[in-house]
């Protein structure tokens, strides 16, 4: 890690924080590093099963350092893509949290998440046309997957600010919380996901977001591939077993 990403761990949970709040958590080459370090170390760990990404000092993320950009600071991770997330996501569950602004590249890496927590004051967007750019960090592929079509086109196209509230509304925000409140919501849902077995919930991930470009004809084949090794697995046992005697599974992830 670097001192402008932070983790902290609870327990089967990792928050990773962005910090660089003078900048309002642009992303810099050290940012992408950071979160791309933090991604690994969720993924490589059988103790951890979840993530939260989120930002310090009361914003989650405002894009691209822009000033960075001008003088050559690469915002992106080879293999990973902006901020070293949005082209190559943690394999693990990962809820962004979100306070203030979450914007042009801070959008995309909101959108490289499974699941949104956000203030009610918290605002999304896309403003790139606004600034000459394109949003190519996957605001524009994954945005109209999550949303309805048009109304992705709107924010795309507008590059304007939309409220959490309203993104609530479209289904892009699972939760609201107070302002101020945007991490401890996330963990309370985290925390609420970790109960269950790791092997299971990357399964469960992969299975969703990968089936999408599965024909009918191979999606129950490449569905056994990936949930096969879950059923062999010790939690596979663990979880029928602690259900019996009525106990807590203790998950090995193995």
């Amino acid at each position: 890690m670097t001192d402008a990403v932070l983790t902290e761990e609870d327990g089967a949970v990792l928050v990773i924080t962005i910090n660089r709040p003078e900048a309002r958590n642009a992303v810099n080459g050290e940012v992408a590093k950071g979160i791309a370090a933090a991604v690994d170390e969720l993924d490589s760990r059988k103790d951890l099963s979840i993530g939260i990404l989120t930002g310090a000092g009361g914003t989650f993320c405002a894009g691209m350092d822009l000033k960075g950009f001008l003088t050559g600071d690469n915002p992106t991770v080879e293999g990973r893509g902006f901020a070293g997330i949005t082209e190559r996501p943690a394999a693990k569950p990962l809820i962004a949290a979100i306070e203030g602004y979450a914007l042009a590249g801070g959008c995309e890496v909101a959108l490289a998440c499974d699941m949104i927590v956000a203030s009610r004051e918290a605002q999304f967007g896309l403003p790139e046309p606004k600034r000459g750019l394109v949003a190519a960090g996957g605001g524009l592929l994954r945005l109209p997957q999550r949303i309805p079509f048009h109304i992705a086109m709107e924010i795309a196209l507008t590059g304007d600010k939309y409220p959490a509230e309203r993104m609530a509304e479209l289904g892009f925000v699972n939760r609201l919380a107070e302002p101020g409140g945007a991490l401890a919501a996330a963990k309370e849902l985290a925390l609420k996901v970790a109960e269950n077995a790791p092997l299971a919930l990357a399964a469960t991930k992969k299975v969703i977001v990968e089936s999408a470009d599965w024909t009918s004809a191979e999606a129950w084949k490449k569905q056994q591939d990936i949930t096969l090794p879950v059923f062999m697995s010790k939690d596979a046992q663990e979880g029928p077993a602690a259900f019996a005697e009525k106990r807590k599974p203790d998950w090995k992830g193995e």
